[in-house]
């Protein structure tokens, strides 16, 4: 019988799983995970937070008990990995609740570890970090039960503004700061100004180029020599992936701690496999290096591991592109493409149109600002964005579908878009792009 094993039960871990029971009813399946829960929503976790989502159980939508009846699969929670043998086929295990540390063997391994959360090493009891569902609990606990009335949000990233603006949703008065001037990095910079409106409008003080300099009590000390107090303080300053145990496995890591995959998502040794935020891979539209960690990469990949340990090994992972969107108050920002960081590698034109969603006759129209960045020689689209109240991620989606499909900007001209007027332009943003690359 093969022995299959997993580390980490989060949304790459546990789906791999379960693609593999689909196609593999013999195989033995364990998973190890070194936290409390299983299989939860974190992209849930900021409107939790906020009481959008009313039910905490609509983000734990399977216990270690469930996921075994269900599927076979046997899940050890508070069961960390500490050191991998891969010439061996050997793993050393922590159980953290009965603090025992054993070792166990596997034919396949698979890596799904993904990352925690980085913290500025404050030392205060109402300073968090949001990574999973026991911090999210520890969260909403603690503002219950200090009746918090202002947090402190350290950082500009998607978990940053999210958590914000839930935040300010359930009656938290916020404040942010964040260490320089550059916000939402996955987006062009000129086009998160909406941000920073929200903020003015909502008279929710924000501070760029700022830090924490030390906590005392409730004070917060700021390196430009103020202070303030504050109820809590949430931390969102970025990630680092949990690759320590691997270090010394014989799988190859980058200077940062990534996996490197294949097109199979297998690591430089063949019988181990790795997915989610863990792994860095390629861009699927140019030839670029790419870390995406966001769900689609992750289900992407748990379908081609489960079809590889099949037998099939007909599909293979083409590349990512990218696609991301997060939501901030009233306002959509999406994109997709090559990271505007990666843009200096390429010689490209931009071409732009700002116009109403739909009709500007129908009702409630608002502008979309729309983005795309194409390559001089091939005339490719290397990356798009876009940012408006609505209609934003449909026109990133079709974009994305262009690029996957390796078509010219100047082919845009012929998208056929479904039009009414509360929805589209008989031209819309999308051919406007085209009909306005081919004046350059």
């Amino acid at each position: 019988m093969n022995r299959i094993v997993i580390v980490g039960a989060v949304a790459g871990g546990a789906t791999v799983a379960s693609q593999i029971r689909r196609l593999d009813s013999e195989s033995e399946i364990i998973i190890y995970e070194k936290d409390r829960d299983m299989s939860f929503a974190n992209c849930g976790l900021p409107y939790y937070i906020g009481d959008v989502v009313k039910e905490r159980d609509d983000l734990l939508p399977l216990t270690p008990e469930q996921f075994y009846d269900n599927k076979g699969v046997k899940v050890y929670t508070y069961h960390e990995v500490t050191g991998i043998e891969a010439e061996h086929n050997r793993m050393t295990v922590h159980d953290r609740q009965a603090d025992e540390t054993f070792t166990t063997t596997y034919d396949t391994l698979i890596l799904s570890p993904g990352c925690s959360a980085n913290d500025l090493g404050l030392d205060s009891e109402m300073a968090f970090t949001l990574r999973n569902m026991e911090d999210t609990d520890a969260i909403v606990d603690y503002i219950t039960t200090h009746n918090v009335k202002n947090a402190l949000v350290i950082g500009a990233g998607y978990i940053s503004l999210e958590v914000l603006e839930n935040l300010y949703e359930r009656g938290v008065q916020p404040t942010m700061i964040h260490r320089s001037e550059k916000i939402n990095k996955l987006m062009d910079q000129d086009m998160n100004q909406p941000i920073l409106d929200a903020l003015e409008e909502r008279d929710i003080p924000y501070y760029l180029n700022e830090e924490v300099s030390s906590v005392e009590g409730h004070t917060v000390y700021f390196k430009s020599g103020t202070s303030a107090q504050y109820d809590m303080i949430i931390e969102g300053v970025g990630v680092k992936p949990n690759s320590q145990f691997i270090q010394k496995s014989g799988v190859e890591m980058d200077d940062n701690g990534y996996i490197p995959v294949n097109e199979r998502f297998q690591t430089n040794v063949p019988n181990i496999y790795a997915l989610g935020d863990i792994i860095t891979s390629h861009y699927r539209h140019v030839d670029y290096p790419a870390h995406v960690p966001l769900a689609w990469g992750a289900h992407r990949a748990a379908s081609i591991i489960a079809q590889q340990l099949a037998g099939d090994d007909s599909i293979t992972f083409k590349g990512y592109l990218g696609s991301n969107i997060v939501k901030f108050f009233d306002h959509t920002f999406a994109s997709v493409g090559v990271n505007p960081q990666g843009l200096d590698d390429f010689d490209y034109e931009i071409v732009e149109v700002k116009q109403g969603a739909h009709a500007g006759y129908y009702p409630g129209n608002t502008e979309i600002h729309l983005r795309v960045y194409f390559e001089k020689g091939t005339r490719k689209i290397i990356r798009a964005a876009a940012v408006g109240e609505e209609g934003v991620d449909k026109r990133i989606d079709v974009l994305s579908m262009a690029m996957q499909n390796q078509m010219t900007i100047d082919e845009l001209t012929e998208f056929e878009v479904t039009y009414a007027p509360p929805y589209s332009h008989p031209k819309d943003l999308i051919n406007m792009i085209g009909y306005k690359a081919s004046n350059k």
